[in-house]
């Protein structure tokens, strides 16, 4: 299944549901007024669009999410690479790392993640 795509407007709601669902509409609303300064009709409008699109469902005013953050990032670091650099993971990591420091934790990580994907214990 692909992910569906989601704005960055839609991504910060994202984040208030995904650290509350499953949540009351209502109470969404309130969160999203405090934490976005959205008005009610905004907030029920991106329920509503990302329902119809497959992120989410509300049933019986309780909305949960059907795409989890990992999916959400995954998919929209996937357009990015295709996008900006023709799909060429080591273009990505050239760009990134030539105007960020990275620490020797992070170098780590990463070597421990790609020593586990060469012994297939990687998705």
């Amino acid at each position: 299944m692909n992910t569906p795509k989601i704005f960055e407007s839609e991504y910060r709601f994202c984040l208030i549901l995904w650290e509350n669902e499953p949540i009351k509409s209502s109470k969404l609303v309130e969160l999203c007024k405090v934490q976005l300064g959205w008005k009610p009709t905004t907030t029920y409008t991106v329920i509503k669009r990302l329902s119809e699109r497959g992120v989410l469902k509300n049933e019986n005013t309780v909305v949960t999410s059907l795409v989890s953050k990992a999916q959400a990032q995954a998919a929209e670091i996937d357009e990015m690479v295709e996008k900006t650099f023709e799909g060429s993971l080591p273009a990505f990591i050239a760009a990134f790392t030539k105007h960020r420091k990275i620490s020797d934790a992070e170098i780590d990580a990463v070597q421990q993640m790609i020593e586990l994907y060469r012994k297939g214990e990687s998705k």
